[in-house]
């Protein structure tokens, strides 16, 4: 080099010197023999390092050694942790440390080998940061154990909710079972009570007892209209109401229900009819056929005696439309959704017939569950229609003609049938044998199967038909049924006759093929299936 050339060179190396001393790190540069070459003042100041240790020419092992025996490096012996840190910051490539200097101050050491053998030292002060930090990360301590804190209660919530919940399904089943039971012990008497009415009614027609007997009798149907009402609602609030979808010919369910209503019917002098074809629906026909049966029975209930009734259905493109029109009482449209509501009745309506207004509520209540639409078309002072769409299955429809009234029953058709009942309760055995004997029957009656074989009920005299009670003391009536079945022999006709109004009873009844009637027994629906039977007989 020339000695022209030196003092540009100088000048150059105070130009970088300052340059260098305006960097917001530290930084040192030693050359290969790790002699000190240059740093700036950031560094000496955040190492801590006198005047002296600062200065080019420096050797690396006097700054760590000095540092060392500060106890920057660690505890240990001075010189051996100088010695360690001097072959990690030369043995590796790159190293990045933290430690906090004597200021206090956290800092972010860098080592890097240079090309030539020399060695880079950088550090920045990361204390703000590290500061920033620890405050999240305490942060996060303490929403964490928030977070935790919550779930625990959460958890604790919850289960005391589930606990809360269960007790109140148990106090619902409770309840459901105690209106089941409860239902049974009132409908068992209440059967016998209008057994014996009808009876009384019949024997003093035409005197002023009959009258004071049909009073009796419509008194004891509301209060089997009111328990049955509670028990429906009990079941549907309690979860108990399954929906068990089938196939049902649709023209087959409305003449059972036209049976049923046609007594009814023609106590008020009130046309009931069923017209219409035999689609096949899909459905639950138990909850269907109560859906019908309730509309059936308020068309009758607000149509004044000349009326008329019908029942029927037609296709609607996928689906089949069931009507049930009346000539009745009507309703104006403002107050079509007023009559949903529990113990809600129109003025008019309370005054023509009795009731809680809980009839149409069960309707709509069934209806959503078997997710079936329902239409109202009415007119006050012309009548009513309530119309609901059923899916429909593919299948080709078979024509029907319009079902003719139901004939009035006689007393003959009956004469001379040989019926056996069987129920538990001696004061409903005594009032069935009262009403069916007046109708010219010749019966026989027992509490039990037992009773039966000890008396020897069936020797030398063969039942036509055979009511039975479902709940048994010592067996259910559908297995007293198969028993009878086997001791008779061949087609022996049989009525399930219970107050258990569920549709598991009435499911298990329809699969071995014997017809249901429920508790209490309306004479004019018995008389009316005594009278559809005998003609097969």
């Amino acid at each position: 080099m020339s000695d022209s050339a030196i003092p540009e060179q100088l000048a150059f190396e105070a130009g970088l010197t300052g340059a260098i001393d305006h960097l917001p790190y530290g930084l040192a540069v030693f050359d290969s023999d790790l002699v000190l070459a240059t740093a700036n003042t950031q560094y000496r100041v955040g190492m801590g390092l006198p005047q002296s240790l600062a200065l080019p020419g420096t050797p690396l092992d006097d700054i760590l050694l000095f540092m060392a025996r500060r106890g920057d490096l660690g505890p240990g012996t001075p010189q051996v942790v100088a010695d360690q840190r001097r072959r990690l910051i030369t043995a590796e490539p790159t190293t990045l440390t933290q430690r906090t200097n004597i200021s206090g101050h956290q800092l972010e050491i860098h080592t890097a080998r240079l090309p030539g053998g020399g060695l880079l030292i950088s550090f920045s002060d990361v204390t703000d940061r590290a500061r920033a930090e620890t405050a999240l990360e305490q942060v996060n301590h303490t929403l964490e154990e928030r977070v935790n804190d919550r779930t625990r209660a959460l958890t604790l919530l919850n289960a005391e909710l589930e606990k809360a919940r269960a007790k109140a399904d148990a106090a619902n089943h409770e309840k459901t079972r105690f209106l089941a039971a409860a239902s049974h012990d009132l409908l068992q008497p209440l059967n016998a009570a209008r057994l014996y009415t009808s009876t009384l009614f019949e024997r003093t027609r035409g005197t002023a007892m009959a009258e004071l007997a049909s009073s009796i009798d419509a008194s004891l149907n509301a209060v089997e209209d009111i328990m049955s009402t509670l028990l429906d609602i009990s079941r549907m609030d309690s979860g108990a109401l399954k929906v068990t979808r089938t196939n049902i010919d649709i023209l087959d369910l409305l003449k059972k229900i036209e049976i049923e209503f046609q007594p009814l019917a023609s106590e008020k002098s009130i046309e009931l009819r069923v017209v219409g074809a035999s689609f096949t629906v899909r459905s639950d026909r138990m909850l269907l056929a109560r859906v019908i049966q309730n509309l059936v029975s308020n068309a009758i209930k607000y149509t004044r005696p000349g009326g008329r009734v019908l029942v029927g259905c037609r296709r609607r493109g996928d689906s089949v439309r069931l009507d049930v029109i009346d000539t009745g009482i009507g309703i104006d449209r403002h107050q079509h959704q007023m009559i949903f509501t529990e113990f809600s009745r129109l003025e008019q309506g309370a005054r023509i017939a009795p009731g809680l207004g809980l009839g149409l509520s069960i309707v709509q209540r069934i209806l959503a569950a078997l997710d079936h639409p329902m239409e109202i078309d009415s007119t006050v002072g012309k009548g009513s229609r309530f119309s609901i769409s059923v899916p429909l299955v593919a299948m080709a429809p078979r024509l029907a003609e319009p079902v003719d009234a139901v004939p009035a029953r006689t007393d003959t058709q009956l004469e001379g049938l040989h019926v056996l009942c069987v129920d538990n309760e001696r004061s409903i055995l005594d009032a069935m044998s009262g009403l069916l004997e007046n109708w010219g029957c010749d019966v026989r009656t027992a509490t039990s199967l037992k009773e039966i074989a000890q008396l020897g009920m069936l020797e030398g005299w063969v039942p036509d038909l055979v009511l039975m009670d479902y709940h048994l003391d010592q067996t259910s009536g559908l297995d007293a049924i198969e028993w009878l079945k086997q001791i008779v022999g061949g087609h022996l006709p049989t009525v399930l006759v219970t107050a258990d109004q569920t549709p598991a009873v009435r499911q298990l009844a329809e699969t071995r093929g014997t017809p249901v009637l429920n508790k209490p027994v309306k004479p004019a629906a018995l008389r009316a299936l005594l009278s559809q039977m005998s003609k097969q007989l």
